[in-house]
């Protein structure tokens, strides 16, 4: 297919309010196809100019006889200006489009429903504050901000949700996020876009987006009978937690957990981090990689190797219950 070929039919699409992309189920999703039709437009007049003007010119200043002789041309300031000036403004207003679209994108909206993501070769686990988990598949009530929490087990993965326009590498070792709130209903598909193996392809998952009712309905269903907090409490006891981190404030070996989530502690040497989950994470398996200021270092051991990924999701949410 040539390229004019395939911009007159991408062209055609566009016009008729549809496109070689998936539905549109998104407020943010809508906004990426405004941002790709507006792109489109812009590059097919920008070509019909450049070609048509090309082909004015050719016919226009075609050698007539042997004898013609080139004219003696000057430059245009004033041409030259113009031809430089508007598309930096249009690459500029682009920009600026751009960029308030991915703003909104990496935006995480407060009290939104959090689902904790963990891929390995070759399966997505999905795992609920109630406590549910599921594989290959997640259920989301329509009209619902949404922030998924992800990290991996083994290799890096990339979660994309093409219905969504939205993609976020998943990375072991630490967590990223991904925010959407879907307007229609539907099952979705999802994608692995960073090859990760032999059976990357088959690294599929749904997304289903159901009513609230539904979406009630089946987080109840085989329900374990804990919240991801709960079993998060059961962990904080049983593997030794509560002998140095009290949960009302108090000092002991190690600093309170109660109401620490999205405070800035300071350390040693005068650097500072929020507590978000990527510094949970990090002060669990590595402990002396930021020591709070106040407190020794070299007391805590490493939980490396003694919690999956289940579990340190149970004990994040522990905290983040606490404040």
């Amino acid at each position: 297919m040539t390229a004019l070929k395939f911009l007159v039919i991408q062209l055609a699409h566009a016009s008729s309010g549809s496109s070689f992309m998936p539905a549109a189920v998104t407020d943010v999703a809508q906004q990426v196809n405004n941002l790709y039709s507006f792109l489109l437009w812009i590059s097919a007049i920008s070509c019909f100019i450049l070609i048509g003007g090309m082909i004015y010119f050719v016919l226009k200043y075609k050698r007539k006889t042997d004898n013609d002789k080139t004219s003696y041309i000057t430059h245009n300031t004033f041409l030259e200006f113009l031809w430089s000036f508007i598309p930096l403004v249009l690459f500029l207003f682009v920009f600026g489009w751009g960029w308030h679209i991915y703003h909104q994108m990496r935006e995480m909206p407060e009290n939104a429903l959090e689902v904790h993501v963990t891929a390995k070769q070759w399966a997505w686990d999905f795992t609920y504050k109630s406590g549910k988990v599921s594989g290959n598949e997640f259920y989301v009530p329509v009209n619902t901000p949404v922030k998924l929490i992800m990290t991996s087990q083994d290799v890096i993965h990339s979660f994309y949700i093409p219905s969504m326009r939205i993609k976020q590498d998943v990375v072991p070792g630490r967590y990223t996020a991904l925010t959407f709130n879907s307007e229609k209903l539907g099952d979705f598909q999802v994608f692995c876009t960073e090859y990760c193996g032999t059976a990357h392809s088959a690294m599929l998952a749904k997304l289903h987006v159901v009513s609230q009712e539904d979406y009630e309905k089946w987080l109840q269903e085989n329900d374990e009978g804990l919240t991801l907090a709960q079993k998060g409490q059961k962990y904080y006891n049983s593997k030794g937690c509560v002998a140095c981190h009290a949960l009302d404030g108090s000092v002991k070996v190690g600093p309170s957990w109660k109401g620490i989530w999205g405070q800035t502690h300071q350390f040693e040497g005068g650097t500072s981090a929020v507590v978000d989950e990527n510094y949970v994470r990090e002060s669990i398996l590595q402990p002396n990689a930021k020591v709070v200021k106040g407190f020794p270092k070299g007391v805590m051991p490493t939980y490396q190797g003694q919690l999956n990924e289940n579990e340190l999701s149970a004990l994040i949410e522990f905290i983040k219950e606490l404040k």
